[in-house]
């Protein structure tokens, strides 16, 4: 199967790199984050106005009609374009692959989830990267009005196949005590 670019999207290729190239402005230090929204929308209404976003909806509505390989094209272009060697992976799916990692071995036979905090998005994760999870218990207590059941917090790491830490985070669970009833 040959899963080469056609003359099309190369050509696809060519025309968002020279957009980018004419017109990508990376996000400054903000002093606030008021000054971040504003510079936000500015970048939101540039790339409107150049119709790439919304870049698969109809020409008729201010998109382009781009194929799903066009957006996977543009995606890539823009990722290279701030500095990433090919598309980053959603920081919420790294971090839902990290919690099901970590389920299996901490709460799967327990109790209610009851939330999760402190996460940190530390690294980019790229496609064909290996992320695993490491956790430590940072508290375990009696639950006041479940006495059957503990409160238990975990703080996991999310590593990538080169042992760098991608993202962190700490979630708590009601967990069934030993030998209570």
């Amino acid at each position: 199967m040959d899963l080469s670019w056609t003359p099309e999207e190369a050509a696809f290729a060519g025309e968002v790199r020279e957009w980018l190239a004419a017109n990508l402005e990376l996000p400054p230090a903000f002093a606030g984050f008021d000054e971040e929204v504003a510079w936000g929308r500015r970048w939101q209404a540039k790339l409107a106005a150049g119709r790439w976003v919304g870049l698969s909806w109809p020409a008729e509505y201010g998109g382009r009609g781009a194929s799903p390989v066009q957006v996977a094209i543009f995606n890539a272009e823009y990722a290279r374009a701030h500095g990433h060697p090919d598309v980053v992976v959603h920081p919420l799916l790294v971090l839902c692959t990290a919690v099901g990692l970590s389920v299996e071995d901490l709460s799967e036979a327990g109790g209610p989830f009851l939330g999760i905090n402190q996460v940190e998005f530390l690294r980019p994760v790229y496609p064909g990267d290996t992320v695993t999870a490491r956790s430590t218990v940072l508290s375990a207590r009696a639950s006041e009005s479940r006495p059957a059941f503990g409160i238990v917090t975990w703080r996991t790491e999310g590593q990538n196949q080169r042992g760098e830490v991608v993202v962190r985070y700490e979630r708590t669970n009601l967990v069934a005590r030993r030998g209570a009833r």
